[in-house]
């Protein structure tokens, strides 16, 4: 979280944002990475060259962190979360407003 935010701001300014926070807790909580490992992921993320000093890219640390341990552990690797993604991409666009988006609705899904 950026540095001197209001205690009382939303924890999250996008959606997005949220949802990498609950999915690394879904992933530490099925045991794909303990919590010593995401801290340790997470640090080396926040503390690359050109990361934001303001902390507004923090999120997009989590991304990455949550990118690296799957392809540490072998659960996934780059090209698998390119190629999710993109299906995501693609599913979010051909669902109709107001739907859930699945990827049963990516049109490139065979």
């Amino acid at each position: 979280m950026p540095d001197g935010s209001d205690p009382d701001a939303p924890a999250f300014a996008e959606p997005w944002q949220a949802q990498a926070f609950a999915l690394a807790v879904a992933l530490h909580q099925r045991g794909v990475f303990t919590w010593s490992e995401w801290a340790a992921e997470l640090s080396r993320q926040v503390a690359s060259p050109g990361a934001a000093q303001d902390g507004s890219d923090y999120y997009r640390h989590w991304l990455a962190a949550i990118e690296a341990l799957l392809s540490q552990k072998g659960v996934a690797g780059p090209e698998t979360v390119d190629a999710v993604s993109s299906a995501w991409q693609r599913a979010a666009h051909a669902t109709p407003h107001g739907q859930p988006i699945t990827l049963e609705n990516d049109p490139k899904r065979a």
